[in-house]
């Protein structure tokens, strides 16, 4: 970045010498050269052409506020009509600048084409240009400041949801210690509340493991461990270790793969991501009813072959608004299911990124009261060959053993 902004500054410096220069020679050959109110110069001179390569937003204005010189991005960025500002807030800016002779900054949120709906930042730079003893022009730099204030931002929502996340079966072992210190003649209280403090200390100790390993997905480390891929041995492990869970509750998994699939990748985490939403799926569904794991092998509009392994519940379902969240770290669509689930809020998180990862993505289709179908989307990486030319392989698990 350090780097970046010393080119951006030599580049504006060597536009800016250029313009100074050229402003010397008219001011020289008044006689010869028409006033201000002349066609600006030639876009192919130094100043303009220095100016246009740059990827900020540049725009030179005189005392009139009359733009001089604005490069293509300021240009697409519409502050510019014609040679004027089309923002009353540029040109305050650009007021206060010139009477003031002082640099002076601001920070503006525009809707740029091609961007929809969504807002992007400038931090614009005013700087004066002395002209004999007064300011001659003022410089307006536009710097895109969107990533860096949404990364802020996703910064702070991060530390304060670890910090209420880790704060809460803090508290819970604090209070559950002190009520076994005070029940300490009392057996039977002393089991109950170890019990829970127990729970808390798992809950605890899977949030930061969690935390750990979507610390790790984000990192820029390469993908460990890269090798061919059996789908079908990942579906079935992931339906495997479920059984339990399965049986707890009276939920039915059932497997449905479309066999030889193979995708490339890190089986470790190939198989978390695929757990993970295994468990959601019984997590949110009632009991005595169904969850279906499916893998088959789809081609987009552009011909690329694609992986797709979904899982299916019949659970509580998903209301619109909150579709768009479900990915986000933290984020619950029932705070109260999760925390009689001992959820973190971090596995869904952990999925799209890991997808992410392997070159694939995450989706989620549902409807509230209806249930939820979330699938995982990977690069086909082959087909093994098949000793077994059945098309289809089923597996179903449940709270009763399917005989």
């Amino acid at each position: 970045m350090g780097l970046e902004v010393a080119v951006v500054s030599f580049l504006i410096g060597a536009a800016m010498s250029a313009f100074a220069a050229a402003l010397f020679v008219r001011r020289s050959t008044a006689g010869l050269v028409p006033g201000p109110t002349a066609p600006p110069a030639p876009a192919g001179n130094l100043a303009s052409r220095a100016l246009s390569v740059l990827d900020v937003g540049v725009v030179v204005l005189d005392r009139d506020e009359t733009a001089i010189l604005a490069n293509p991005v300021a240009r697409r960025m519409r502050v510019v009509d014609g040679d004027r500002l089309t923002l009353p807030v540029l040109s305050e800016l650009v007021r206060s600048v010139t009477d003031t002779g002082v640099a002076d900054s601001v920070t503006l949120d525009l809707s740029t084409p091609g961007r929809g709906p969504e807002h992007v930042s400038f931090l614009v730079r005013a700087m004066p240009l002395p002209d004999g003893g007064r300011v001659g022009s003022v410089v307006l730099r536009f710097s895109d400041i969107t990533d860096a204030r949404r990364l802020e931002l996703v910064r702070r929502d991060f530390v304060a949801n670890v910090s209420h996340e880790l704060k809460t079966p803090v508290s819970a072992l604090t209070l559950l210690a002190e009520a076994v210190q005070e029940a300490a003649d009392d057996p039977e209280a002393v089991q109950r509340f170890a019990g829970r403090m127990q729970r808390e200390g798992s809950r605890l100790g899977r949030l930061v493991q969690e935390l750990i390993e979507l610390s790790r997905l984000q990192g820029a480390e390469a993908l460990p461990g890269q090798g061919l891929i059996s789908v079908d041995q990942i579906v079935g492990e992931a339906v495997d270790r479920s059984r339990l869970l399965a049986e707890q509750t009276g939920i039915t998994v059932v497997e449905r793969s479309e066999p030889g699939l193979q995708v490339r990748g890190n089986e470790t985490q190939l198989s978390t991501a695929l757990g993970n939403l295994v468990d959601n799926a019984i997590a949110y569904s009632p009991q005595n009813t169904r969850v279906s794991v499916t893998s088959r092998l789809v081609t987009d509009a552009d011909g690329v072959d694609w992986v797709d392994i979904a899982v299916a519940d019949q659970g509580i379902g998903i209301a619109e608004p909150d579709l768009d969240r479900v990915f986000e770290r933290f984020y619950r669509v029932d705070q109260a299911r999760s925390r009689a689930t001992g959820g973190t809020g971090l596995g869904l998180a952990i999925v799209k990124h890991i997808a992410t990862n392997h070159g694939g993505a995450v989706s989620v289709w549902s409807v509230l009261g209806s249930g939820s179908t979330f699938t995982m989307r990977l690069p086909l990486a082959g087909r093994a060959p098949l000793a077994d030319p059945a098309p289809l392989v089923a597996v179903a698990l449940s709270g009763e053993e399917a005989r």
